[in-house]
């Protein structure tokens, strides 16, 4: 919403300044979104006369002007072929920012010739296109006269933001009436006179339908449309709009002057009774943009008994409106229902001021004061015999009355406001106060949004804003006596470790849609009932079963566009089933290309490594180790078929878990007929893991790493090969030597499987390294003999097999 200062000052008597006035506005809820003063960009910009002009001694379009200021006289150059002596123009003083091009005007040498001052052309101070010589200004001011005043551009112009539940400041009355209400001046006295006809009108309106429930017209004969006056293309111009003859510019005017949208019809080319009604289907008419609308039978539309001549509230129609030649008019003041306005505005695709304000909600009680004001101003500038208006309908029932108790500021705010201050405020604003303990307090027509369903806050909202909002007093929230508690859940916190711990890894976090194909959800065995009913795109139709469909797609897309090592991860939830809990935190990553790190590229010490599913499982087991799981303790299993999980290659995955009932996660290559039904290139391997299936730690203990526990004393290690079956997994074997001390084993890995040579058929070698730390003494041969022995009891027992020699 735009408006200038002294079209303000046309409703608020008030002797505040300009910034006065724009800090109360943002006070009281009508944020400045912007201030354009004119007395500010023309600040070094003066009325200047010609003196004396001589040739440029090295150009032959340039001249020396000797021009006279009100700081004396100056020399400068000038190639305007306009330029000549007692020409008074604009003149750019140094130090001027020219408005054109932000330039800032400095002393300069022009061909030799040294240049005080610049004089402007229209183009310069941003005020038209012509650039092709100075301003030669027509009944000049003074000499030395600001050049906002001379141009009549001395008018501040002001631009607040309006939120959707006051429409009531959609007009520069409405927001005087604020303004007044706070005390910064005193809202002037609303001059408009019932309208006083000349004769009885001959043309009959109507309304049919709940589009329109009140419609008003006046008809006026013998008008003279011309341009407008002054003042009003001044007005106009200021706010962005485009002056275009007065029967236009008054509507308007007094749509931005009074949020009371008008129309104006050219009443010789209208045809028998006007009536706002329902489309009918099959209709269509041509707007005042030149475009052609074909109508649905929910629109409500103004219409005589030949055509459409407009679509109501929203725009006119081309064929009736308006023109220069117009003699007799039909001016339409009507209220239409905010809800239909919206519908059709959006449905049509069009943004007017009418639908604007009409959707907001127009005060119903402007149609007639809307209308008198209009014919008002008609006949002072168009002249015109006046008829008699003609009414149909009537306005709706907006009257509301609140139950108020005045003890209700000081609960919702801490403000303790004398109850005489907030009745002033009240009768302020336009509200009819009746005290007693409870208030009844009647709400103005123009303010639809307050209503009885808050309880009164609305009523605490609009007198706390006037009083004001920075009175509010600063409270601080009751503290706690002892230590704070954590702010994050433990959810927060794992997920806040896990992400730190993946990225540590060399994974970047994506953040991708939840939503999918069809044909990925159905991939990764999406359930039932996760279909949108309205998606965005048939790319995103189904809720997400799992994370890595759209990090693949992302890690693809990063593939075509050059990258040569793609290593992503995300947190987010997975969706099971269409019912209310069916969802799962999840954290999932995925690695593609020629692997991670240093090897992952050319490099001279060798060929590039590629990726395996172990890189896989060390960034699940990191993540899950930020969850508080040590890795350790964890079995590694093939992935069970019951588990439905059938994306990863099936030789080349795993899971971990405690409970091989429940897993925490999965890793492994992708399935190749997966990345082929994904169109993707390569291998990937990938990671899921459940932070829900990590227990949470007891009452006293953290989510944290226990306390560092060294040895002084120097570990040993002692290696084993063990002769099994081909069916005996490592995993076995290395819980079972593990297990065999608890206390002095503290690592077992494998570092040989050899199958072949002189082994039997279905046998292989697994050769263990045990690492022993000791904890008090140095443990002596017959010590470490001895947990040799467990050792090859424990694995023996568990797979089997037996020692090679």
């Amino acid at each position: 919403m735009k408006f200038t200062l002294s079209w303000l000052m046309a409703h608020l008597d008030t002797k505040a300044t300009l910034d006065e006035i724009v800090d109360k506005l943002t006070l009281i809820g009508l944020e400045v979104e912007a201030v354009s003063d004119p007395a500010v960009t023309y600040a070094n910009f003066e009325v200047a006369e010609i003196i004396a002009t001589e040739p440029h001694p090295d150009a032959d379009k340039l001249q020396i002007c000797t021009v006279k200021s009100g700081q004396g006289e100056q020399k400068l150059v000038c190639g305007a072929p306009n330029a000549r002596a007692g020409l008074i123009g604009i003149l750019a003083q140094q130090g001027a920012v020219i408005p054109a091009n932000g330039m800032v005007l400095g002393k300069a040498k022009i061909r030799g010739v040294e240049s005080n001052g610049m004089m402007c052309s229209g183009a310069e101070l941003g005020l038209s296109d012509d650039h092709d010589g100075i301003i030669d200004l027509e009944n000049a001011p003074a000499i030395g006269t600001s050049a906002a005043q001379a141009l009549g551009l001395d008018d501040a112009m002001i631009e607040i933001g309006i939120t959707p539940n006051r429409p009531d400041c959609l007009g520069v009355r409405g927001i005087a009436r604020d303004l007044a209400a706070t005390g910064l001046g005193k809202l002037k006295a609303d001059e408009t006179k019932p309208i006083k006809a000349d004769k009885e009108c001959d043309t009959k309106i109507e309304v049919r339908g709940d589009g329109c429930p009140i419609f008003a017209a006046c008809r006026i004969e013998g008008v003279k449309n011309t341009d407008s006056p002054a003042w009003l293309k001044a007005r106009l111009t200021a706010i962005g709009l485009k002056p275009i003859s007065a029967l236009v510019d008054i509507t308007n005017y007094i749509s931005y002057d009074r949020g009371r949208p008008l129309h104006v019809y050219d009443a010789d080319k209208l045809s028998g009774t006007v009536r706002a009604r329902a489309a009918q289907k099959g209709e269509s008419f041509v707007a005042l943009d030149d475009e052609t609308y074909d109508l649905r039978d929910s629109d409500c539309v103004i219409a005589d008994d030949q055509s459409v001549l407009g679509l109501g509230g929203i725009m006119g129609g081309l064929d009736s409106g308006s023109t220069f030649d117009t003699e007799n008019v039909l001016v339409e003041s009507a209220w239409f229902d905010p809800v239909a306005i919206a519908l059709s505005g959006r449905h049509h695709n069009i943004d007017s001021d009418a639908r604007y304000r009409f959707e907001r909600g127009v005060d119903p009680a402007s149609v007639e004061s809307g209308l008198a004001l209009a014919v008002s101003m008609i006949v002072d500038i168009c002249g015109g015999t006046v008829c008699t208006p003609v009414i149909a309908g009537q306005i709706a029932d907006t009257e509301k009355t609140i139950s108020f108790e005045p003890s209700r500021v000081q609960q919702l705010t801490g403000l303790e406001i004398d109850e005489n201050t907030m009745q002033s405020i009240l009768d302020k604003l336009g509200f009819a106060v009746k005290t007693g303990k409870t208030w009844q307090v009647s709400v103005p027509s123009w303010r639809p949004d307050i209503d009885d369903a808050t309880h009164g806050a609305d009523i605490v909202e609009e007198i706390v804003r006037i009083y004001g909002l920075d009175e509010v007093p600063s409270t601080p929230l009751p503290q706690h006596k002892g230590v704070a508690k954590p702010t994050l859940t433990l959810d927060q916190r794992r997920a806040g470790l896990m992400r730190r711990a993946l990225a540590a890894r060399g994974l970047v976090e994506a953040v991708t849609w939840s939503f999918i194909s069809k044909t990925q959800s159905e991939a990764f065995h999406g359930a039932d009932g996760l279909e949108l009913a309205n998606p965005i795109s048939s790319e995103l139709s189904h809720m997400r079963p799992s994370l890595l469909p759209g990090l693949m797609t992302a890690a693809q897309r990063n593939r075509d566009r050059g990258a040569a090592s793609i290593n992503l991860f995300e947190l987010g939830h997975e969706f099971q089933a269409a019912t209310p809990g069916a969802q799962r935190f999840a954290a999932a990553g995925l690695r593609s290309g020629s692997g991670a790190g240093p090897a992952a590229t050319k490099n001279w010490r060798g060929a590039p490594t590629g990726l395996d599913a172990y890189a896989a499982r060390a960034d699940a087991e990191a993540a899950l180790a930020a969850c508080g799981v040590a890795p350790d303790g964890l079995q590694v299993l093939p992935i069970s078929q019951d588990s439905d999980i059938d994306w990863y290659h099936p030789g080349r995955s795993g899971m971990l878990a405690r409970n091989p009932r429940e897993p925490m996660a999965v890793f492994g290559e992708l399935h190749p007929a997966l990345l082929q039904a994904f169109n993707i290139d390569g291998a990937m391997v990938a990671f899921e893991v459940w932070p829900d299936t990590v227990p949470a730690p007891k009452d006293t203990a953290e989510l944290a790493r226990s306390a560092l526990a060294l040895s002084n004393l120097q570990s040993l290690t002692r290696d084993f090969a063990f002769e099994v079956s081909q069916a005996t997994r490592a995993a076995d074997i290395v819980r079972a030597a593990k297990g065999a001390d608890k206390k002095l084993i503290t690592h077992v890995r494998v570092f040989d499987v050899f199958e072949g040579g002189n082994l039997p058929d279905g046998m292989k070698s697994v050769a263990l390294e045990v690492t022993l730390q000791p904890q008090d003494k140095t443990l002596t041969d017959a010590e470490i003999d001895a947990v040799a022995d467990k050792v090859t009891a424990a694995v023996e027992k568990t797979s089997g097999g037996r020692l090679r020699g």
